[in-house]
């Protein structure tokens, strides 16, 4: 076991330096930041300050490994557009993306999860074909239109939830949050959906496809011939065996929720991180956009490592493979 994480948690960190290195070559070959930094009446002196302050007199190899120092002291460099500490921003910002995508998986899990099973259990019910009927409209849709087809009925027509912005909001230590208060529940559960829409159907899809395939398998066959009971059967031998692929698809969805629900909260005027990228990307903040790079390769690999770790404890025999 000590062995297999490990190799795990070595993989991973050899990833994260692949990404921190693409990130620091982004910074180091796009934008001036001198001209972003420096006022146009800027002295030389003040100018030679910032080129040793940024290193930008070292070697680039140099460069790496004081980018790197600065990035495990929490050290992010400044922002061009807004002259604050990228770790400032990204810590304003980090919650509210947090928070949406929690509601958004929970949603997932309780509607994903018990229709996927139903799909899959009966899959020529009645119920079973309108959730098949309805999770391919899920599927096909763009999220931006799920959530602007959401503002228009409960927002415009029907006046019951908010349709921009996070609510009220409370601050606990260094947290600011909006699940505390009322308004912030009303504020979140648009977005929240919208997200949720596609990865609830896509779960359904997958535990439907799973439980139908191990439904076959020849230990389900046998179950049935000891005259097991079929909420056994499924309960106790099929979904277990269905365990591995849904953990790392859930997993793998909850990483795309933290770091692509770009499109979610620009639609709703959502203040996370999706937002803050977005505003960079337009104004061409290079180091803004570097540490967003680094934070989405962070949340997959962890998401990754922590299903990585998962699986033994479902498994057993994965760590004999």
């Amino acid at each position: 076991m000590l062995l297999y994480l490990a190799s795990r948690v070595g993989q991973t960190l050899v990833v994260l330096l692949v990404i921190s290195l693409i990130a620091f070559l982004l910074v180091a070959n796009l934008g001036d930041p001198l001209a972003a930094l420096l006022s146009a009446d800027a002295s030389q002196a003040e100018r030679a300050a910032l080129v040793r302050e940024l290193q930008l007199d070292q070697p680039l190899a140099a460069r790496f490994v004081g980018f790197l120092g600065k990035l495990l002291q929490g050290d992010f460099g400044l922002s061009y557009r807004t002259q604050e500490p990228v770790a400032k921003l990204i810590a304003e910002r980090l919650p509210a993306t947090l928070e949406l995508a929690f509601v958004s998986l929970l949603i997932t899990l309780f509607v994903g999860v018990p229709l996927g099973i139903l799909c899959g259990v009966a899959p020529r019910s009645i119920p079973a074909r309108l959730v098949m009927f309805a999770s391919a409209a899920g599927v096909t849709l763009p999220n931006f239109v799920v959530g602007i087809a959401l503002i228009a009925i409960f927002s415009v027509q029907m006046k019951l939830l908010p349709s921009f912005g996070r609510g009220e909001t409370v601050q606990v230590g260094a947290w600011t949050t909006g699940l505390l208060t009322a308004s912030g529940w009303r504020a979140i559960v648009l977005p929240a959906i919208t997200l949720a829409t596609f990865q609830s159907t896509f779960v359904i899809r997958l535990i439907r496809t799973q439980l139908m395939e191990v439904g076959l398998a020849e230990h389900i066959r046998f179950a049935r011939a000891r005259g097991l009971s079929e909420a056994r059967i499924w309960g106790l031998y099929a979904l277990k065996n269905t365990a591995l692929p849904v953990i790392t698809m859930l997993g793998l969805q909850l990483g795309n929720i933290i770091a692509f629900s770009v499109v979610t909260e620009n639609v709703f005027a959502w203040p996370g991180l999706g937002t803050l990228f977005l505003q960079s990307v337009q104004a061409a903040d290079v180091p803004v956009i570097a540490v967003y790079l680094i934070f989405v390769g962070a949340v997959f690999m962890v998401i990754n490592l922590a299903v990585e770790i998962a699986y033994p404890l479902i498994d057993p025999r994965v760590l004999g493979r």
